[in-house]
């Protein structure tokens, strides 16, 4: 009896001290490597990351042939990860990054916000995804300000000399990779995230070939010492880490060499983590890049305000959630609103707006419309009475949200 109950006692003690230990995480960018690439390849530290956590293929580009659809261009990619929300609301459909519309916040603007004492960092071989997409001190951000930053390598063109094979970006990758490894080890940021550049540059140069393959392979090497790094702080610290490794956008089905437009494989992406409690979504259902923001929220205990919570387009990728898939068909006056269920408890409660106002920084006025149970998946609603060409739909589960919207052709 007593060593029973001593075995209770030290049992309640490891959850406990699990249960209190710092939640560290970080996001890994590796540009342009299709599904296909990575599953044929010799990638031992993905492979490891894997295995504590899980692999799935994944996808980018928003809904093909509908309102979200969004080209698979590395910039726009970035910031779908970085919002949750495809590019019909953050606004950066290319690399030259004009216009972004802040109302949909980053990850770092939901952290920082609710934890201001926490650290956050961005180690990037591109200057841009740190001063216009996360919007480093910017009016537009309220001012957001990181802790750290390791960036704009490829602006010195004196220690970095552009050179046409562009060795000169896989040297910059390294010194990415060499300051996050040292970083985490020494100071441990509480949000990061690491983006390189190189295995894009030799897709576009050389395409399907050796020379993209070697540009892979040591881009593994890379995630070694960053997962190295993390292992030395939860060994040493007693900290809690999550790494989600990802890409941007896939590659042309032809030769491997462009992107950008709506091919599968040019959608077609993948995810490697290390994450516990990784749900039937991650592994079955074909994740979207917008997904990992809300993967990270929920992680690092982080309260998306209700208003930000019914545009965000992710769904959370650990965890329990309640459905996914949502749909709308508009046909006679009736919005035919779907959804797949994956838990048969509760309502589905039915949420209407007709107005985006919340795109100009305001708020729309919604009006509960229906609730039926979750496993009835669909509810159809009479809009005869409020005639629009458009319709904001959100679907709040026990679990989760999601969100359609119906956009009249003109």
């Amino acid at each position: 009896m007593k060593r029973s109950f001593l075995l209770i006692i030290s049992f309640c003690s490891f959850c406990c001290l699990h249960a209190q230990l710092s939640k560290k995480a970080i996001f890994v960018i590796v540009d342009g490597i299709s599904s296909d690439v990575i599953e044929k390849l010799n990638t031992p530290n993905l492979d490891a990351i894997a295995k504590v956590g899980g692999y799935t293929r994944a996808h980018v580009g928003g809904e093909k042939g509908g309102y979200s659809q969004t080209p698979t261009i590395s910039a726009v990619g970035y910031n779908s990860l970085l919002t949750g929300t495809w590019v019909n609301k953050h606004n950066v459909w290319d690399n030259d990054i004009k216009a972004p519309n802040y109302n949909y916040h980053t990850i770092f603007r939901f952290f920082k916000e609710q934890y201001p004492q926490k650290k956050a960092a961005v180690f990037s071989s591109w200057e841009d995804n740190r001063t216009k997409l996360v919007g480093e001190s910017l009016a537009e951000t309220a001012n957001l300000k990181l802790d750290h930053h390791f960036d704009g390598l490829e602006l010195d063109t004196v220690n970095y000399p552009h050179d046409k094979k562009r060795d000169f970006m896989h040297r910059i990758d390294e010194a990415v990779v060499d300051n996050a490894a040292d970083y985490i080890k020494k100071e441990a940021p509480d949000l990061s995230w690491v983006y390189l550049e190189y295995t894009d540059d030799m897709g576009h140069m050389y395409g399907d070939s050796p020379e993209f393959y070697k540009a892979v392979e040591m881009m593994d090497n890379q995630m070694g010492r960053l997962w190295a790094a993390i292992q030395y702080r939860e060994q040493q610290f007693k900290e809690n880490w999550v790494i989600y490794i990802t890409t941007d956008h896939g590659r042309a089905a032809s030769d491997g060499k462009g992107h950008g437009g709506q091919s599968d494989r040019e959608r077609a992406t993948w995810i490697v983590t290390n994450a516990k409690r990784l749900n039937n979504y991650f592994k079955t259902g074909n994740p979207g890049v917008v997904d990992i923001m809300p993967s990270l929220a929920s992680f690092l205990d982080i309260t998306i305000p209700k208003e930000q919570l019914m545009e965000v387009d992710g769904i959370p990728l650990t965890g329990n959630i309640s459905a996914t898939s949502p749909n709308t068909l508009s046909e006679n006056g009736k919005l035919r609103v779907t959804w797949k269920a994956v838990s048969k408890k509760g309502d589905a409660k039915i949420w209407l707006a007709t107005t985006n106002h919340f795109k100009e920084g305001g708020k729309d006025e919604y009006s509960l419309v229906a609730t039926v149970p979750l496993a009835k998946q669909e509810a159809v609603i009479d809009v005869s009475n409020k005639p629009s060409s458009f319709y904001k739909i959100v679907i709040e589960t026990p679990e989760n949200m999601l969100n359609r919207w119906v956009v009249e052709k003109k």
